[in-house]
């Protein structure tokens, strides 16, 4: 970790090609790392790392804030007009304070506000990540953006399912020529021929 400066003459004198298009990613307090391990495998121990915090207010919402609707533990009181001040719609229910509907209190990027900051507080929700923030990595000429390395493994799983799924049947339809379309195709066959030879014993009286 050093100055931006520092950092910018190192990679201004690095033989890597293509490496001078990590300097736009030089912002805030930036840092480097060196490992063998994989760019995907790297982002996801960093963001396993990393831990929540309170908000405070003029810190950036790292995403859309929302709080959710549903009951609270508090009892009616100045908390009402405080909730109403950050955008949260409240009332009461059974005795306590409830949150009526999903409320949007800071969108990415945005400035959080000092109502909405103590509201977060009292609520308990801690949106800020304390940790690092993996920006970019560079390996073998290729920068990989977080956004990049940011995958849901869950759903590309689920993606790479339901094409291998849709493939198959489509090579099934047309009749594709491999090992496992075509014992499939003759399977089917079979089962289609003894149909019809049943099919024809009935209609013959036999």
């Amino acid at each position: 970790m050093d100055k931006r400066r520092i950092i910018k003459l190192a990679i201004d004198n690095s033989k890597k090609e293509n490496i001078k298009e990590l300097e736009k990613n030089l912002e805030g307090m930036p840092a480097l790392i060196f490992t063998k391990e994989n760019p995907f495998n790297i982002y996801k121990i960093l963001q396993k790392s990393k831990s929540s915090a309170p908000a405070k207010p003029g810190q950036k919402a790292p995403k859309d804030i929302i709080v959710p609707a549903g009951p609270t533990s508090f009892a009616p009181g100045p908390i009402i007009g405080e909730l109403g001040q950050a955008g949260i719609k409240a009332g009461i229910d059974g005795g306590k304070v409830a949150i009526k509907a999903d409320s949007l209190v800071a969108k990415k990027g945005e400035p959080i506000k000092e109502g909405v900051a103590k509201v977060l507080t009292r609520l308990g929700i801690e949106p800020m990540e304390i940790g690092l923030n993996l920006v970019a990595v560079y390996e073998d000429k290729i920068i990989y953006s977080n956004d990049v390395l940011a995958i849901d493994e869950d759903e590309y799983i689920g993606r790479v399912s339901e094409a291998s799924s849709y493939a198959y049947n489509l090579a099934f339809e047309i009749k594709y020529p491999i090992q496992e379309i075509i014992e499939m195709l003759l399977a089917k066959a079979e089962m289609e021929a003894k149909s019809l030879d049943n099919d024809y014993k009935i209609s013959s009286g036999n």
